[in-house]
């Protein structure tokens, strides 16, 4: 496929520590498809009073919603429920991390699928932020992704 790595970039690492600067925290049970939905309505209301002017962070804000539909529209089809989403953010950027209870099953990008059938959002993903990965703790799978903020 061209423009897509050969690689499987999603690797098992920890998630990185906590951010000193925590300005604020959001999370989801997401027990059904409509919860994805109104999950990324609340995070985009509320990413944008938290930080910076939204007009300083729009492209950042529109960024991290579609890192974080991918990351937790993943985790409700592929994971195993209780599914959860929280969204950290600093003055820096913003730290996802979807938990399920699969912990046996780790992201595996599609490498061979024709576009026009989806399955590309961990390259996505891996493209959009500046560190991601998976990982296992206190019997839940977390998989994670940070993204930074562009704006000065």
């Amino acid at each position: 496929m061209i423009g897509l790595p050969d690689e499987r970039p999603w690797t098992r690492r920890p998630l990185p520590p906590p951010d000193p600067e925590v300005l604020a925290a959001w999370a989801w049970e997401l027990h059904a498809v409509a919860d994805l939905t109104i999950s990324r309505r609340r995070l985009g209301a509320e990413a944008h009073g938290v930080g910076r002017p939204a007009p300083e962070i729009e492209d950042d804000v529109e960024r991290l919603l579609l890192a974080y539909e991918e990351l937790a529209s993943n985790g409700f089809r592929h994971g195993q429920a209780p599914d959860r989403a929280e969204v950290t953010a600093s003055r820096r950027g913003w730290l996802i991390d979807v938990t399920d209870a699969a912990i046996d099953v780790s992201p595996v990008p599609d490498v061979d699928r024709d576009p026009a059938f989806g399955g590309l959002g961990l390259h996505m993903i891996a493209r959009l932020c500046d560190a991601h990965g998976w990982s296992v703790a206190d019997g839940r799978k977390h998989v994670w992704a940070y993204l930074g903020t562009t704006a000065t």
